[in-house]
């Protein structure tokens, strides 16, 4: 384990609904893993939630395999925007499936989501989702933007040989769009698998080929933790984001914990400690356990991550 931290405040809560995905992402879900089923219910998941927000973890982000999957995914949004204590709430999806759920997230109080966009070339899209359609993707950001969320993020995880020639067309999207397109370097939680740590891209290489779409301007990063070095190019409505684990680690910043979808507390993505608390969800949990779960994770994370890359994304929660 890495060396830790003194006790940090913590303020931010990635909530995994579900394990569940339509997509089989190779950087993110083994192509086999079709048996998952929710362990937590909407109750748990909205309890466990509100709990954490009276603790000081203000942002939540709905997270999965694919959140939208879950039939009482609506219900979960509109517990949680009403919530005084939850001030900032937001989801990640594929996107495939927002074309139909947007409009009635939206009416529940969702504000805003990043959408999983690994490539716009449709081959491309279906190597890296093994099963996807790009058409689908597209039509759910489209849907997105309609409804009105704000900001909408494209988060771009970059595989080289796989799709690190999709980085300049992505990044297009912001001519005219006002997105974030996020590039995000490659972490290999699938360990030993057809995609081992060589296929790392590093950001300062993507950041080197977007100058093809002309001069980009670093941007001033918002006010306290923050994960992306954000750049504009030129005349572009949207931004650029570069997220960097590997060659420019964020974990001195990081103010986040995880709940995952089997009802595991992480205290760091990559390499931190996790705790089983499904047993304390089941038997009712109280703010005075939460506050003592919550104070374990603080102090369980890392100054800066091993990068020893441990489990499955999907059953994480991105």
């Amino acid at each position: 384990m890495s060396e830790k931290m003194p006790r940090r405040k913590l303020a931010y809560l990635r909530l995994a609904v579900t394990a569940r995905c339509n997509l089989r992402c190779l950087y993110c879900r083994p192509p086999d893993r079709d048996h998952e089923t929710d362990v937590l219910s909407s109750e748990e998941l909205v309890r466990f939630a509100i709990l954490a927000a009276r603790c000081g973890l203000h942002k939540v982000r709905l997270t999965g395999g694919e959140p939208l999957l879950r039939s009482d995914i609506v219900e979960i949004v509109r517990r949680l925007s009403s919530d005084e204590m939850i001030a900032d709430l937001s989801l990640t999806t594929n996107g495939t499936m927002l074309t139909r759920l947007a409009p009635e997230l939206r009416e529940a109080g969702l504000r805003r989501v990043n959408i999983g966009l690994p490539a716009l070339d449709p081959e491309v899209y279906r190597r890296v989702t093994r099963n996807g359609r790009v058409e689908d993707a597209l039509a759910g950001l489209e849907a997105a933007l309609e409804v009105g969320f704000s900001p909408v993020k494209i988060n771009v995880v970059v595989v080289r040989g796989v799709n690190e020639d999709q980085a300049v067309p992505l990044a297009g999207l912001t001519r005219r769009l006002p997105l974030e397109v996020r590039f995000i370097e490659y972490m290999p939680f699938l360990e030993g698998s057809e995609h081992p740590r060589e296929r790392l891209v590093p950001a300062d290489e993507i950041l080197a080929a977007l100058g093809k779409l002309g001069p980009l301007e670093p941007l001033e990063r918002p006010r306290g933790p923050a994960t992306a070095r954000l750049y504009r190019v030129a005349g572009h409505r949207g931004t650029i984001g570069l997220i960097t684990p590997h060659t420019d680690p964020f974990c001195h910043s990081c103010n986040r914990v995880r709940l995952t979808a089997q009802g595991r507390l992480r205290a760091c993505l990559i390499d931190g400690g996790e705790r089983d608390v499904l047993g304390a969800i089941r038997a009712g949990l109280d703010l005075p356990t939460m506050e003592r779960l919550l104070r374990w994770a603080s102090e369980m994370k890392p100054a800066l991550h091993s990068g020893v890359f441990a489990g499955c994304m999907h059953r994480i929660g991105g």
